[in-house]
């Protein structure tokens, strides 16, 4: 090597080196510092500062060319727990194993869409029905109805047959594996299912295929269910609104089932499938069973595996089942709450689930007494829930909920990482929704959120954490009944990582109405035992949308 190339290349280095490094001035910190609520630099202070900054945006380019996958979870694990006492000493996943005989020709008295898990699960028992046959039903009640309700991205038909009638072998060489065995359902498209479509409900992944079975999925099909649709979700987990269309309210087809599991809501509440899977980060479990009339089981974080399914919140993320009842929800949980250390955040908690007899009485229930005063759109439903519930037996505790921080953008902090290459790369554009309300605004817009606030949100978190915890304690509660939304509880849980389960409870404006139950930590049995008291009592979970 000559002289003349050894000092082109060295000049070539420094100008690569230079155009990599960007210069930032003192002007530019303060308009920064502006925006980020930082006022205690001076001049001084601002020009000590700008060669770290200057490193530090090196790093923050380096960190953005690099390739991670959405499902790669930060090494900062979030856990509810507290303390050792807080977690089951039992980690065993068990449920009933057997159905009961049901009368001949139940089936046809009441039509198969409206039957509840338990029901069908005695049918198929009892050779009365092959998952064969039902699983036929189904597909064709989703192809009948999906063109009005725009509920299904993709049929899994195929794989679907395939199951039923190994299912359908097994149970006639004596093989039984519980309450879903050959039981049709849904899942919400953030879930992967090998050889099909994983669209996250958003256009720039509409041809996304995952080669695997994400870990709910998994297990389901141990438990011998038949995995029928990926159902509709609001894109990237947002809203009722997809590359494909708004997805319907069966009860009102010209309004939107709510989000973000919006398709598992509108499924089961249509009868097009007896059970569907949902997701919740803040609320989308709660909001579509709401609006849809359908029974919503938000688990405690970290009970159901996330492995496989979309990352929005690594720290809320929470996967749960939507169905016709709260007995039937207690045997999906306890089909898909087994321990996978694929999740980084995954509990090893177990679930044992019993299914509810006679509840006893009295037993203690915190309400929020403030939170159901007032005249709010579902004032009288809520009303008419606590009269019910006393009739039943229970005794309501009057509790107040600690006050909420503003803690949010937490939320949208973790969203604006797991999708930063969307943002970087444009093609957030490609999304339905471009309003200020919607991912391509928040995710851009939590860019600007620093990370010392973001970690000062996480400590006023477990302060809330804490707080919470007290008021089951210092109540001597389970269980706490709160309207679905007009409360902080919605908000408070999902940061905290308690279990609810939300339950319809009346009607307004030609939608159902919901009540919600929120439990302890772990405390999804009581709850189910309280959600199933208050629907035999009341029936509303029978009520179903007539033109389905």
């Amino acid at each position: 090597m000559n002289l003349r190339t050894t000092v082109l290349l060295i000049s070539l280095s420094v100008l690569l080196l230079a155009m990599a490094t960007v210069a930032v001035t003192a002007d530019q910190v303060k308009h920064a510092a502006a925006v980020l609520g930082i006022d205690f630099l001076d001049d001084e202070e601002i020009e000590l500062m700008l060669p770290d900054l200057e490193e530090n945006l090196a790093a923050f380019d380096s960190i953005a060319s690099a390739d991670i996958p959405n499902g790669l979870s930060p090494a900062l694990v979030f856990s509810p727990v507290l303390r050792p006492d807080q977690l089951p000493a039992d980690t065993s996943v068990t449920a009933p194993a057997f159905p009961p005989n049901l009368p001949q020709g139940r089936a046809l008295l009441t039509g198969y869409e409206w039957m509840t898990v338990e029901q069908l699960a005695g049918l198929i028992y009892n050779r009365q029905v092959s998952s064969r046959e039902l699983t036929e039903y189904f597909l064709q009640r989703l192809k009948e109805h999906d063109p009005t309700l725009h509920c299904v991205i993709t049929l899994t038909e195929e794989r679907a047959l395939e199951k039923a009638d190994a299912m359908d072998a097994e149970l006639a060489a004596g093989t039984y594996r519980g309450y879903l065995h050959g039981i049709p359902y849904g899942a919400k498209d953030l879930l992967a299912a090998r050889g099909y479509p994983t669209t996250w409900g958003a256009e720039p992944y509409r041809d996304q295929t995952i080669d695997m079975d994400a870990s709910v999925v998994e297990q389901l099909d141990a438990a011998g269910a038949v995995l029928c649709a990926k159902l509709s979700m609001g894109a990237l987990a947002w809203g009722d609104v997809w590359y494909g269309e708004m997805t319907r309210n069966p009860w009102k087809v010209e309004s939107g089932s709510s989000g973000s599991s919006a398709g598992s809501a509108s499924a089961v509440a249509a009868g097009l499938l007896p059970f569907a899977i949902g997701t919740e980060t803040l609320g989308s479990i709660v909001s579509p069973s709401t609006v849809c009339g359908t029974t919503g089981l938000r688990p405690t974080f970290g009970r159901v595996s996330r492995h496989g399914a979309m990352a929005l919140s690594w720290s809320m993320d929470k996967i749960g089942p939507i169905t016709r009842s709260a007995r039937d929800a207690g045997l999906v949980l306890a089909a898909i709450a087994h321990y996978d250390p694929r999740d980084g955040h995954a509990i090893p908690a177990g679930f044992q689930y019993s299914l509810p007899l006679d509840i006893p009485a009295p037993r203690r229930i915190g309400y929020l007494k403030a939170s159901f005063g007032g005249d709010y759109d579902f004032a009288a439903s809520d009303s008419a829930t606590l009269a019910s519930l006393r009739t039943i037996g229970y005794e309501l505790v009057e509790i107040d909920l600690p006050s909420a921080p503003e803690i949010g953008f937490i939320l949208s902090v973790e969203a604006a990482a797991a999708f930063e290459t969307l943002s970087r790369s444009g093609d957030d554009d490609l999304l339905t929704r471009q309003m200020r309300n919607a991912w391509p605004n928040t995710f851009r817009a939590a860019h600007f959120v620093p990370a010392v606030a973001y970690v000062q949100a996480n400590r006023l978190r477990r302060q809330l954490m804490i707080d919470l915890d007290r008021v089951f304690a210092e109540n001597d509660i389970e269980v706490y009944v709160n309207p679905s939304w007009n409360s902080s509880s919605l908000f408070i849980t999902n940061m905290t990582g308690q279990p609810s389960i939300t339950v319809p409870n009346g009607m307004y404006d030609g939608t159902p109405t919901s009540i919600t139950f929120t439990g302890r930590l772990f405390g999804e049995q009581e709850l189910i035992e309280v959600a199933a008291a208050y629907q035999d009592a009341t029936r509303w979970d029978e009520q179903h949308p007539a033109a389905f």
